[in-house]
């Protein structure tokens, strides 16, 4: 049987970059030389809430690591360790990481988890460490289960995903512009992800990219930054806290008052929990779908634009325009 190499957590390595790179980004912000900003009490929430995602994920991350040691027993082949192997494993990986998220975002489930990270109002490298305490007990591990039985180690995985994590750090950023066509097409850059943490309605549920954006065009999720429309950052509705608790758990109270409430059936109990967020049982919320549709129909002129669905025409209009097309 082939040794497992002894791989280093590449984003715990790169840990005193990140920490140089925030300290640097803050200081050209002071001094006017790059777009950004810094809000004491959200930069400390946000570093409180990296802080406890480690301690959580070293506590609670074994055992979804020992499951897929247990499926490795029963892989089709073994792929190894070779560089070329590590590269299609990141490949794949990557891909892999394009389909969670974007079901972190479209079941609010994972989403109670995810939201952690969109919590913030501003944008910079200091959000990149705004991570979830949860994420471990959300069940995204089973998302991985296929690499794992198709042969690639799970400490390989582990391993590409770190390089996938110190990468993403680089990208939550304002100071950064557009990069050169040819890497704003492949990868994941500054640029697609602030639309990402948009909360602008042509701007939600796009670019799911974790360090190539190809999926998101190959997928159909892609939305590129425009210059006409600044890009707001959070969630729909503002939490209003820098508190670690609340930032942390308050989609778990929100979902646990949702699925408790009197008088509701079985399934609205079932789709209060998986149902994309915002969905409610008598449509007295708005889905990110209905907000797109809403801001199409008050700004009809940006019908059908990237990030927003095409206006329908009433009834009547259309009726008015058969005749012409006869």
């Amino acid at each position: 049987m082939t040794e497992v190499p002894a791989f280093p957590d590449a984003s715990t390595l790169a840990a005193p970059i990140f920490i140089g790179a925030i300290l640097l980004e803050m200081t050209l912000i002071l001094f006017g030389r790059v777009k950004g900003v810094y809000e004491t009490r959200d930069t400390a929430a946000s570093l409180i809430m990296g802080v406890g995602s480690v301690f959580f994920g070293a506590a609670l991350g074994g055992a979804g690591y020992y499951l897929l040691l247990v499926l490795y027993d029963y892989r089709v082949m073994t792929i190894g360790f070779s560089a070329g192997a590590l590269v299609l494993c990141f490949i794949i990986d990557d891909m892999r990481y394009y389909w969670a998220h974007r079901l972190m975002h479209r079941s609010r489930w994972f989403w109670a988890a995810h939201v952690v990270h969109h919590s913030s109002q501003h944008f910079n490298l200091s959000t990149a460490l705004r991570q979830s305490w949860t994420g471990p007990i959300s069940g995204l591990v089973l998302l991985r289960m296929p690499l794992v039985l198709i042969g690639f180690h799970p400490a390989a995985i582990a391993f590409v995903y770190s390089f996938n994590l110190v990468y993403q750090f680089f990208i939550h950023t304002e100071a950064v512009g557009k990069l050169p066509r040819p890497i704003e097409w492949l990868f994941n850059t500054p640029s697609h992800h602030r639309v990402h943490h948009g909360r602008n309605a042509r701007y939600l549920d796009a670019n799911y990219a974790g360090t190539l954006i190809i999926w998101d065009r190959l997928f159909g999720t892609f939305v590129p930054e425009t210059e006409r429309e600044e890009v707001r950052y959070g969630i729909v509705r503002s939490l209003g806290t820098f508190n670690p608790l609340r930032i942390g758990f308050h989609e778990y109270v929100g979902i646990a008052k949702d699925v408790f409430a009197k008088g509701r059936s079985a399934r609205d109990r079932l789709l209060y929990l998986f149902a994309p967020p915002g969905w409610s049982h008598d449509g007295s919320r708005l889905s990110s779908e209905a907000l797109k549709e809403e801001y199409v129909r008050a700004h009809p002129e940006e019908s059908g634009q990237p990030g927003l669905p095409a206006l329908s025409a009433p009834p009547a209009e259309k009726s008015a325009q058969l005749p012409l097309r006869a």
